[in-house]
Parts: C-alpha cells; sequence; structure tokens
C-alpha cells in the first residue's frame, strides 16, 4: 500500500472536490437549458499568406508545422549565381512534407549516434533546395521570438530536416517560433569561380548569401506566422554555429538577426582568395574545361561535378574571402563590428571528438600503455608525458580514451570558442555568455562520453527523437530543461538566465565565466585553462 504524505493528500482531496463542483455545475447548466462553452475549432490544416502566396501546413501537438516552403527560386536555373526570391504563386502550395535537401555525398552516421536523427528513406537532393520549414503555436499576429537554425554538417553536408532539428517541442514550450533552412553546400555553394568570368563574382559565397536570402524571407514574412521579425535569433551547431560566426561578420546580414548562438562551430578564418581558386582551377581542368569554355559547366551534370571536386582540398569547402561579398574573417584579427550589438551565446562539449572518430578507431579503447603514441601524434610538437601527467593530476578519476579526447576537444572546439568569446567581449558591445555541456551520455556504454551534437536533442527539447546519441532517460531530460530554456530565455531577452540555471554571469576574457550543463549545473571560471595552455600547437 503507498502511503501519501499530508500535502499530497491534502492536494487529491482538493482536485477531488474541484471536479465535483465542476461537474456538478455543468448538471445545473444543462438543467437550466444551459451548455458549457464549446472548444474552439482548431483548422487541422492552417493557411498562411507569404507575400509569394499561401502555404498550407499542418498540426503537430497542437503546432502549426509549415515544411517545405519555397524562399529562394530553382538554384538549377542560377547554378553559382546569387540567390533570387521565388516567383509568386497564385494557387495555395502544400507545406506538408520536408522538402529538398542541397547536393551532397554520403557521410557517416558517427558510428550510430545520428541514427534516430535521419529519416528513412533518406530525403532526397537537388539543385532545387531554397526551402525552410517553419513550426509556431498559432499564425495570430502575434509577435513571437524567431529562432533560426541554420544546420551542421560543415559546409559540405547536411539539411535543416533532421529529426533531431523538429520544432514542436521548442515552439511549444517557449511559445517561439522555430525555422530550419536547407541552402547550397559543397561545391554549388563555394566553388571560388571568380577567375572564369563576372557570373562567377560571387561563387565563392552563394552558400552564405542563401542564408542571408533565407533571413530576408524571416523578415518580410515571420509576421504572419505569428513571429517577430525584429527579434530574431540565429543558432547552429558545429558547420552551422561556423554558419552563424559567419553572418556575424557579412555586411549583407547586418540588421536580419538580433541574437546569436554558435554551438561547438566557432569559425576564426575563411578559405582564402588564393588556395580556394588553386582548387577550383583543379575541379575545372577535370570536368575537361578551360576559361574560354566555362560557360560548358551549366550543362555538367551534379554527379559529374561531384566526381571532378573529388579528392581536391579546398573545393568548395566553405565561404572564401574574397574581398567582394566577404570582406572579412569572421573572428580575426578581431570580432566584426557588423554584429558588435548582438548578444552571443556560445560554447561547446566535453569531448566532442568522441562522435567524430570512427566506431572502430583504436582511440576509442586507449590504454595507459598505448596513450602516448596516440597523443604524440595529436601533438607532434608537444611532450605527451607532460600533456598526460597535467590531464591525471587535475582530473583523478580520468580514463585513458577520456584523456584523448579531453585533451584534442581542449585545443580544437574548447579553444576556438574561447578566441570568439574573448575578441567578442573585447569589442565592449552586447554581452557574451559562455557553456560547456559536460553531462555523459549513456548510450554505447557511455564510452562517447560527452560528444559533439550532443546539445542539439537537449536544445531542441527533442530527447525522444535523439535516443541514440542521448538515451530518453530522466537525466537526459533534466539536461534538456536546463538547455532549451537557456535558449529560449536567451531569444527572449538576450540573456540566458533562468530558473533551471543558477545566476548566470557574462563572460569576459578578465573573468572568464562558464556555466557547465551537468545533472547539478553551476558557473565555473575559466575551465581548463592549464590545459588548453598544454595542448596550445
Amino acid at each position: 500500500m503507498t502511503i501519501q504524505n499530508t500535502g499530497t493528500r491534502r492536494a487529491i482531496l482538493k482536485a477531488s472536490v474541484a471536479i465535483a463542483t465542476m461537474t456538478a455545475a455543468g448538471g445545473i447548466l444543462a438543467a437550466c437549458g444551459e451548455s458549457t462553452p464549446a472548444a474552439p475549432v482548431v483548422d487541422p490544416n492552417p493557411v498562411v499568406e507569404t507575400k509569394h502566396g499561401k502555404v498550407k501546413g499542418a498540426l503537430d501537438n497542437g503546432i502549426a508545422t509549415f515544411k517545405g516552403v519555397r524562399y529562394g527560386a530553382d538554384t538549377t536555373l542560377s547554378r553559382f549565381q546569387l540567390p533570387k526570391p521565388p516567383e509568386a504563386w497564385t494557387e495555395t502550395q502544400d507545406a506538408l512534407a520536408y522538402p529538398t535537401s542541397a547536393p551532397q555525398p554520403q557521410s557517416g552516421d558517427g558510428g550510430g549516434l545520428f541514427a534516430s536523427w535521419r529519416p528513412n528513406p533518406p530525403l532526397s537532393s537537388g539543385e532545387d533546395c531554397l526551402f525552410l520549414n517553419v513550426w509556431t503555436p498559432a499564425a495570430d499576429g502575434k509577435k513571437r521570438p524567431v529562432l533560426v537554425w541554420f544546420h551542421g554538417g560543415g559546409f559540405t553536408t547536411g539539411s535543416g530536416s533532421s529529426y533531431a532539428y523538429d520544432g514542436v517541442n521548442l515552439a511549444k514550450r517557449g511559445d517561439v517560433v522555430v525555422v530550419t533552412t536547407n541552402h547550397r553546400l559543397n561545391q554549388f555553394g563555394y566553388l571560388n569561380l571568380a577567375a572564369y568570368g563576372d557570373q562567377f563574382a560571387d561563387s565563392g559565397a552563394v552558400g552564405a548569401h542563401d542564408m542571408i536570402l533565407s533571413l530576408e524571407w524571416v523578415r518580410d514574412n515571420i509576421e504572419a506566422f505569428g513571429g517577430d521579425p525584429a527579434n530574431v535569433l540565429i543558432f547552429g551547431e558545429s558547420g552551422g554555429g561556423s554558419k552563424v560566426c559567419t553572418l556575424m561578420g557579412m555586411d549583407k546580414a547586418k540588421g536580419l538577426f538580433h541574437r546569436a548562438v554558435v554551438q561547438s562551430g566557432p569559425r576564426i578564418n575563411h578559405a582564402s582568395k588564393e588556395t580556394s581558386a588553386k582548387a577550383a582551377d583543379e575541379v575545372v581542368k577535370k570536368l575537361g574545361l578551360t576559361k574560354d569554355t566555362i560557360g560548358e559547366i551549366f550543362n555538367k551534370t551534379v554527379a559529374e561535378i561531384q566526381a571532378a571536386a573529388e579528392g581536391v582540398t579546398g573545393a568548395g569547402s566553405g565561404p572564401v574571402l574574397d574581398g567582394r561579398s566577404i570582406t572579412r574573417d569572421p573572428f580575426n584579427p578581431d570580432g566584426p563590428p557588423q554584429s558588435a550589438d548582438v548578444p552571443l551565446l556560445i560554447g561547446c562539449n566535453r569531448t566532442e571528438g568522441t562522435s567524430l572518430t570512427s566506431a572502430d578507431s583504436p582511440n576509442h579503447s586507449l590504454t595507459w600503455e598505448t596513450l602516448p603514441a596516440a597523443i604524440k601524434t595529436a601533438f607532434p610538437s608537444k611532450d605527451a608525458k607532460t600533456i598526460i601527467d597535467l590531464y591525471k593530476a587535475k582530473h583523478p578519476d580520468i580514463e585513458a580514451p577520456e584523456l584523448f579526447f579531453m585533451a584534442t576537444s581542449d585545443n580544437s572546439f574548447f579553444r576556438g570558442s574561447v578566441t570568439v568569446a574573448d575578441r567578442k567581449s573585447a569589442q565592449g558591445g552586447a554581452p557574451v555568455f559562455f557553456y560547456m555541456l559536460d553531462w555523459e551520455t549513456p548510450v554505447m556504454d557511455g564510452k562517447r562520453y560527452v560528444p559533439h551534437a550532443l546539445d542539439i536533442g537537449m536544445v531542441f527539447d527533442n530527447v525522444a527523437k535523439s535516443e541514440s546519441m542521448s538515451g530518453t532517460g530522466p537525466e537526459a531530460q533534466k539536461i534538456a530543461d536546463q538547455m532549451s530554456e537557456s535558449w529560449i530565455a536567451f531569444a527572449k531577452t538576450g540573456n540566458p538566465s533562468n530558473a533551471n540555471v543558477p545566476a548566470w554571469p557574462a563572460y569576459t576574457a578578465a573573468q572568464r565565466n562558464m556555466m557547465v550543463f551537468r545533472t547539478e549545473p553551476g558557473v565555473e571560471v575559466d575551465i581548463r585553462a592549464e590545459e588548453r595552455a598544454a595542448t596550445a600547437a
């Protein structure tokens, strides 16, 4: 028999009385010929009129969902060119299914960590890919904060249509509007063909211009979906975080967003004109073309261009510092003035590399005997013993594989995130807030520790859709509560403080305050500063 405490019994008694009272009231109304007010009728297929035409969505757990809304014209007709707005349409268009993804090579699954994220069958890919997805509590004219997500996969793979990015829970939890986008990637988004004629002048950055066009669509249309075009947050993880950094330094993006979040994706520099042009030359040569015959590149198939770019380092790997579309590196030598007034939330995970390394990699099963060689390979200019001794002294319970992945993460994602945060805070403009995710996923017997991308399901409050990454237990949901509420608070106010975490002070280079997301969250100052110094190249 379950024994209830006094407070519980009292609550049950009050609830019983309330139910009885409501039931009795309903009976009295019926007896008097009156009825209780009917629930409002909700349209299962809401229709919204955009600047280009009407779109019809669907309801998902009470959230109006519009998938595959066109924000740009078919890029098949403007390959390597700047994107164009779509032609207007007269008939209401269905926005009921995820759209076409950008052409891209097959990517791995992180040893199974991403299995629950991916549609089955996979989404189709094609050059006509300028679509976005919208989730909103209601298309009612209410001005809600808007969160625009740019997907990961570097600048070469990925889609805004992953199950992990489903915006239902986040929109419902925060009363916010969520948008995810597709845009051109790899060679089709960033192959620097500028030397081949004026028609290719922006080819090293057209993928970034796609993202800007999507933000212009948000500015012009999101109010009809219940969003506030004057309160737009852009966020992304990994390559998506790098895209956020890129937009923060682009003149044309200024004013299109008002908050920014970079999750495990600090980007300091862009590809140079010289290096990217040399890679493009090799692709053109492999296609059998010259400057005189370059016009034939518009007739080449997607597969032919992909085959020519295969194995060519730097061929469409990301935005090019071309001095035209992109006039500066994102955070080198300092923070971009274009976004000095935009608050930034930035951070990373403790052992990022555990999902970026194949499941059969020997680094997952390192021993104290094999660790020194692995550390020496990762840090050839450093003394392996010095690094190992430092981490063991600072973290007495650390395991050999864990030490390897902590050290390599400290020298990459963590170091880059600190650099971006330092340079942003040095501007003396809008504040910076820093986080570290330090909750170990139980999947795969815990050997992945705190992997790259673990934060995505937490931020979107999608633990149930990220089972392969995080599991679905109450501890995972507790982390999701912390992170999703922090992102919602930041979207609403420019400050991530909320009731699920302790007081969260801003970050400065002099006082590197870092919120640590774990079962019991807390703020620490300049986490692993000595370790970062020891692993610096």
